[in-house]
């Protein structure tokens, strides 16, 4: 079977490196720009790295890197705003301090905008840990086999082994030829949306368990001989990756190459994929996948030839990563407030919290123009009834809050923003985004220059799947709060 394989997948890489290698991104002027946004690697204080985390608190454990137990990976954010996630090793797995810490330093002295950078480490007493990058949007294990609102499209997919096999090349035109596990958890997704390796699976092996998971099935074939993790073993994993992302599914290898050998390609593809590509693109993928799963370790491609091979089956080049991904980013994260960043991920947990501790402030200098009949006979009631909904909202029954906000709307007699954001707010939670985005519109046709309106109208049209409108009112939402804190300001 291998040299059969050999043949089906040799014109893939051989046959486009001359064609290709001239279109390659310079990775070295990628490399210093990328430089210039982080800091030199450290070493920080177990207190530091506790504060971040706030104690490595329960909440603050995340599984969008990729570790598997009893390793554990924790969010947190450094005191100049930075957010990092942050490796805690079994104690066991690093017995000697200076062997991690020289590896940790080798590694953090990588600089690429296709990695998930180290920024540090710790080493003190039994603790080892590692802190890199925060990348906010997952791994390509929840994009590719979890997702909830749509399948990662083809030309995303091919982006993303593409973006993989450059990091692989600039690892290995460093030295670091080795990855210890390579499969979709160690590939995440920063706040533009782009693909990228973490740089854990760079760390030589420990005692914190084998560099490859127990599921033989997905192990390259030398591993099982030797224990011994080769620049051609990572190669391998690349295929089997090739594989997740042609078929939607983890799929093992042995099984793939019996449908690729019967010509039964089309049982490998993404049904989700149908139409978005033509068979000689999907031929070419799976040819190299082939290459890269060869019996034999020397038969298998390298970097470069991935790279080469990759690049002209690239669809929609200008289209930016978030775009493809269907995930907002009309700004970068780290420069929104905390409601805009609570909107920008859709946290409607985080957002009920702020508004709910905003009140009703933004609503003063509202004009609510009452006859004395009016107040005499009707505010009483309408106030109760506004009561009875923000007693609601507070305790997140949001459809009795919906209720009671409705009945003290359609009463009339006073206008309030904040009545209407906070049905909006009740709407979502309540999966109407239709109904919120009208709420939120309503809300700034009352004070036009509500940040609060826009970026709930933000999350309306993101959850009706609006991105592109999504990411305008975010961005609306954003340079209203940066006028009214400036405004603010200057009145002080």
């Amino acid at each position: 079977m291998g040299c059969e394989l050999s043949k089906l997948g040799s014109c893939c890489c051989e046959s486009q490196l001359k064609a290709s290698v001239l279109e390659a991104p310079d990775i070295d002027k990628e490399e210093k720009a990328e430089g210039k946004d982080l800091p030199t690697f450290c070493e920080f204080s177990l207190e530091q790295l506790k504060n971040a985390t706030s104690g490595f608190a329960v909440e603050n454990i995340v599984s969008e890197h990729g570790e598997r137990a009893p390793n554990v990976v924790y969010r947190g954010k450094l005191e100049n705003q930075r957010r990092i996630a942050v490796k805690r090793f079994n104690r066991n797995a690093w017995p000697d301090a200076r062997q991690f810490l020289e590896e940790a330093r080798s590694v953090g002295q990588l600089r690429n905008n296709r990695l998930v950078n180290l920024l540090g480490c710790c080493c003190e007493c039994e603790e080892r840990l590692l802190v890199a990058e925060y990348m906010s949007n997952e791994t390509l294990a929840k994009h590719l086999f979890h997702w909830d609102t749509q399948p990662m499209k083809w030309a995303m997919r091919l982006r993303v082994v593409l973006h993989l096999a450059q990091a692989l090349d600039y690892c290995t035109s460093k030295g670091r030829d080795l990855y210890h596990d390579l499969n979709a958890y160690r590939i995440l997704f920063d706040e533009d949306g782009n693909p990228r390796l973490s740089s854990f699976g760079l760390m030589k092996n420990s005692r914190d368990g084998k560099s490859y998971s127990t599921n033989l099935a997905f192990t390259p074939p030398e591993y099982l001989k030797t224990g011994r993790v080769t620049p051609e073993s990572v190669i391998y994993s690349f295929g089997t990756l090739l594989l997740d992302l042609l078929s939607g599914k983890h799929i093992p290898p042995s099984h793939a190459l019996d449908l690729i050998r019967d010509r039964h390609i089309q049982m490998l593809t993404d049904s989700c994929l149908e139409g978005q590509f033509c068979d000689g693109d999907g031929t070419e993928l799976v040819r190299l996948a082939s290459q890269c799963l060869q019996y034999e370790p020397r038969e298998r491609p390298n970097p470069i030839a991935l790279i080469s091979a990759l690049i002209p089956l690239q669809k929609e080049i200008d289209a930016p990563s978030h775009v493809l991904m269907g995930i907002p980013n009309c700004v970068q994260l780290s420069t929104l407030s905390p409601l805009g960043e609570a909107c920008a991920r859709k946290d409607l947990t985080a957002i009920h919290e702020i508004i709910e501790s905003v009140g009703y402030k933004d609503d003063e200098g509202i004009a609510n123009e009452l006859s004395f009949q009016m107040w005499t006979d009707q505010m009483q009631e309408t106030l109760n009834i506004k009561k009875k909904g923000d007693i609601a909202f507070q305790q997140k029954n949001f459809r009795a809050a919906i209720e009671s906000y409705t009945q003290f709307i359609d009463i009339g007699t006073m206008i309030s923003p904040t009545v209407f954001a906070r049905r909006s707010l009740s709407y979502l939670m309540s999966d109407m985004p239709g109904e919120a985005l009208s709420d939120a519109m309503q809300a700034q046709v009352i004070s036009p220059v509500w940040h609060i309106a826009s970026y709930l109208q933000s999350v309306a049209l993101a959850s009706i799947g609006m991105e592109t409108e999504a990411q305008a009112a975010l961005k609306d939402g954003t340079t209203l709060e940066a006028k009214k804190n400036s405004a603010a300001t200057t009145r002080k």
